[in-house]
């Protein structure tokens, strides 16, 4: 099979021509490569789509004129770029500086890095190692899946046996002719079948003779079929060379020897049945899918039964490609891991360990968490992606952390409105604004003296009728959100009222998008109010790992897991139930309260950062996707509304809605106006800083030791949580919601904890910018 493409096609992405973008131009041409070149992120994506090339060149040297790292993310983005090698072209380090580390790089999708270097020559060199080495590969990966399509269509019947005699692989062919399911056949050795008493007595210890010299063997050969009776069939068994040398499998190609009436009439059948079989087979297949979840297995099982019928080989290099192909388990993962073993069965022994690369990677429970390397590389992403996404199961005897039990249910000494309309002028006039995105919440948070839930809480629920689908009383909603707000803890800097508030009214805002609005009912909008409201609730001001490191109750209780989050919707529910003044679920039905319960939960438990990117990585394949699809091949007015009323016949889909929805109030700060994203910056650093304080104190494992309040750098760290946790999810909730203001905010504030970084500062300002 030919496994080049004549000739490479290589995409150039450059802004501005200069010496090293004709450096890899002229090393195409001499190549004889097929090149082109974009000069800007929205023509490269497009030439991509359109030639779909196998090598990407992107300058990476300036991030002036546009970001290589976005424009990388966007084309990996898409189907195609599963074959296609990307490179960075970088600045060339001095001999004094460092050199910078690859993974942000990595990250992002690259492949590799090229140091600077105009030289025709090294450009060229570059590409003609990319081409010999990753798109070679690539190419022989393709070519495997087109082999196996090619065996499973032939008419010809063909077994596939490893060194050992052991069956690999047989095609619907010789199943017909044989009588035979592959289920029965595969991992069996081929001395447990039964044999045809019309052999010659020596004829198999020949055959074994001459194809263990590494020989081609074909003569006529009697088999059995499953019914019990002798056919003659014309057979050529192939020995297949592989690592070290050696024979690694025996392929044979079995015909029917038509010489009687019995084997002519035999292989007439077996034609017509070929050519009968395939609708039923197609029916059949149907009627599988229907019911896959009836008829699906567990692995173990299929594992133990199979190895009790065929003895274990240690020789054997890879499982049964065959075998698998015959499980009837149906999980989209071991689908994959089923390609992936298919392919590896006749691949050379570099693509094959590639590959085991690739399923040892698949067989982790960690599939959506990218992986870091040394915290020297990157200490401020490093500490805030262990900080935020572990559990932390390090513990240390004699060391317990327990925050208050106390939950407050009485609050008569509270100042509280009797209705929505007898609030204070001065909070009213604020409120006036609370549906715009740049709403303030810090001077709500000063006007109600650290109480902005309370007052932006009713405000928000009357407007969205949530008293009415509860059928509660005012009082009653009135009351329950005193008690929520009264157990977030106003002694923390970050975790406290405002931020619930400042979560709720982000939530609200969501909500309201044309988009949001279609794919959620009202149900799903009460479900998601609520949630903003308690998903901190009691929330003690240090993190999971924290908690675990301390052998708190709370980390015993939930087992180290999700502890936070299980406590804040545990509680809310706890405290809401417990008093009939503040039970706002008290007069809606069993079936309605339990679905709104789940959906509170639900979203509850997403703002967990350990699962972010499987979160994030769900609502991109099941909605983003898709819509971006209906969207290019549907140019009607009215897509949209066919779109969203697509996603409300899907229950799953909506629940990845509400769950991204929740997930980006709860990490909005970067996307507030400036003032608002450096005063949310400058607060949870504090906390981070206090938590840092006290595992010294307690002598427990430092989470995050990079916020230490000493030398901590806030820029650097927003940096990493905007390049690590932001951009990639709000580029995604803005390709669904329509999220301008907000991705402008981002993109402003970025570059303000970038230049304050590119100065050396390590607070929120400038030292001039303080005084002032």
């Amino acid at each position: 099979m030919r496994l080049t493409q004549d000739p490479i096609q290589v995409l150039l992405i450059f802004a501005k021509e200069d010496s090293q973008s004709d450096g890899f131009w002229w090393a195409c041409d001499r190549a004889g490569y097929r090149c082109n070149i974009a000069r800007t992120p929205e023509s490269a994506l497009e030439c991509f789509l359109d030639k779909h090339q196998e090598i990407i060149v992107i300058d990476h040297r300036n991030s002036r004129y546009f970001d290589a790292e976005d424009i990388c993310r966007s084309i990996r983005a898409t189907k195609p770029s599963e074959h296609t090698t990307i490179l960075a072209v970088v600045p060339r380090t001095s001999a004094d500086e460092e050199e910078a580390s690859v993974l942000p790089l990595l990250n992002a999708g690259f492949d590799r890095q090229f140091k600077e270097n105009s030289s025709i020559t090294a450009c060229y060199n570059e590409l003609v190692q990319i081409e010999h080495g990753e798109v070679r590969s690539q190419f022989k990966l393709r070519a495997c899946n087109a082999v196996f399509t090619a065996l499973d269509h032939c008419q010809e019947a063909i077994e596939i046996t490893s060194e050992d005699h052991v069956i690999q692989y047989v095609n619907p062919a010789f199943e017909r002719m044989m009588g035979y399911h592959k289920g029965e056949l595969i991992g069996k050795e081929l001395t447990e079948l039964p044999k045809s008493d019309k052999n010659c007595a020596d004829l198999v210890d020949n055959i074994n003779t001459f194809i263990k010299k590494g020989k081609e063997w074909q003569g006529v050969y009697y088999g059995r079929r499953k019914t019990g009776e002798s056919i003659q069939q014309h057979v050529k068994t192939t020995p297949v060379i592989g690592q070290g040398g050696k024979i690694r499998h025996f392929v044979s190609l079995k015909r029917l020897h038509c010489t009687n009436e019995n084997n002519k009439q035999l292989y007439k059948s077996h034609r017509d049945e070929k050519y009968t079989g395939d609708n039923s087979q197609s029916e059949s297949h149907s009627f599988k899918c229907k019911n896959r979840r009836k008829d699906s297995i567990d692995v173990k099982s299929v594992t133990s039964q199979s190895s009790d019928a065929a003895p274990s080989l240690p020789t054997r290099r890879y499982s049964s490609m065959a075998r698998i192909h015959s499980m009837t388990i149906e999980a989209p993962i071991t689908k994959v891991i089923n390609i992936i073993n298919a392919a590896q069965e006749n691949s050379p022994i570099t693509v094959a360990e590639a590959l085991d690369r690739v399923l040892e990677i698949l067989r982790t429970t960690e599939l959506y968490s990218p992986q870091l390397g040394t915290k020297d590389e990157d200490p401020h992403t490093s500490d805030l992606v262990g900080g935020l996404m572990t559990d932390g199961l390090r513990r240390l005897s004699g060391n317990e952390y327990v925050f208050s039990k106390n939950v407050n249910l009485s609050h008569s000494h509270l100042s509280v409105p009797n209705t929505i309309n007898d609030v204070p002028p001065c909070i009213a006039q604020l409120l006036d604004n609370e549906e715009s995105w740049d709403f303030n919440i810090f001077e709500l948070e000063a006007v109600t003296n650290k109480r902005p839930l309370l007052y932006l809480g009713l405000k928000i629920f009357a407007r969205f009728g949530v008293s009415e689908f509860l059928n509660c009383s005012e009082a009653t909603l009135r009351a329950w959100l005193q008690m929520i707000e009264a157990n977030y803890h106003s002694s923390n800097s970050y975790h406290n009222s405002t931020h619930a508030a400042d979560v709720l009214h982000a939530t609200a805002f969501f909500l309201r998008k044309e988009r949001v609005k279609g794919s959620l009912d009202h149900l799903d909008e009460v479900a998601a109010l609520i949630a903003a409201t308690i998903h901190d609730v009691d929330h003690p001001g240090r993190t999971n790992s924290f908690l675990c490191n301390a052998g708190s109750e709370l980390a015993v209780l939930y087992n180290d897991t999700a502890v936070l989050e299980s406590h804040h919707t545990a509680l809310a529910f706890q405290l809401t139930i417990k008093d009939s003044k503040c039970n706002i679920f008290k007069n809606i039905d069993r079936n309605r309260y339990r679905t709104l319960r789940q959906a509170i939960i639900d979203m509850v438990l997403a703002t967990e950062m350990t699962k972010h990117f499987e979160h994030v990585n769900k609502f991109v394949n099941s909605i983003n996707k898709p819509m971006a699809s209906e969207e290019t091949s549907s140019h009607s007015e009215g897509s949209d509304c066919e779109c969203t009323a697509n996603i409300k016949n899907f229950p799953d889909n909506q629940t990845l809605i509400k769950r991204m929805m929740i997930k980006c109030a709860d990490v909005a700060n970067p996307c507030r106006p400036l003032e608002l994203c450096i005063e949310w910056a400058g607060r949870i650093s504090e906390e981070y800083f206090a938590q840092t304080d006290e595992e010294k104190r307690q002598g427990l494992p430092v989470v995050m030791p990079v916020f230490d309040r000493n030398t901590c750098s806030i820029p650097k760290s927003q940096i990493s949580f905007i390049d690590y946790f932001i951009t990639d999810m709000f580029d995604a909730w803005d390709a669904f919601a329509h999220l301008p203001v907000l991705m402008q905010h981002l993109a402003n504030n970025y570059k303000h904890w970038k230049t304050l970084d590119e100065l050396k500062c390590k607070s929120v300002r400038l030292p001039s910018e303080n005084n002032n």
